[in-house]
């Protein structure tokens, strides 16, 4: 007789601009970090957005706690590493609901509300005129 065992993950959705991240935190794991079946340094180039993905697992204490493992889509870099931002803390608030206050502090559960504004008619593109010419 065989017995499955039932593995432990909990998902996070994080969302930034246009980029969506799913992200399973596995327990127990060894502090990998693994996006689109990249490691982290092969799939950021800059420090900056790889500080950026680890700052929730640093504010909470919990960086060889779990194994990350997200799956973005759309966007930017940039939109991509504070969507997985997004999506860890969520994850980390559903494995333990100690760390809520910790990472509302920080500000990392909060959905960054910024989006791309709209061109409009008569226009370059949201704001830029075209050049005024006198003659």
């Amino acid at each position: 007789m065989v017995k499955k065992v039932k593995k432990i993950q909990y998902w996070g959705t994080g969302r930034r601009k246009k980029a969506i991240a799913r992200v399973r935190l596995i327990p127990n794991g060894t502090g990998a970090i693994i996006i689109n079946k990249k490691q982290l340094d092969d799939y950021f180039g800059m420090d900056t957005l790889k500080y950026i993905v680890k700052q929730p697992l640093e504010a909470t204490g919990t960086g060889s706690k779990y194994d990350v493992y997200a799956n973005v889509t759309g966007g930017g870099f940039t939109g991509q590493a504070g969507a997985i931002r997004h999506g860890i803390s969520r994850a980390l608030c559903i494995a333990d609901e100690s760390l809520k206050p910790t990472l509302k502090k920080a500000g990392f559960l909060t959905r960054d509300p910024r989006m791309k504004e709209r061109k409009k008619y008569g226009l370059k593109k949201a704001r830029r005129a075209p050049q005024f010419s006198k003659r």
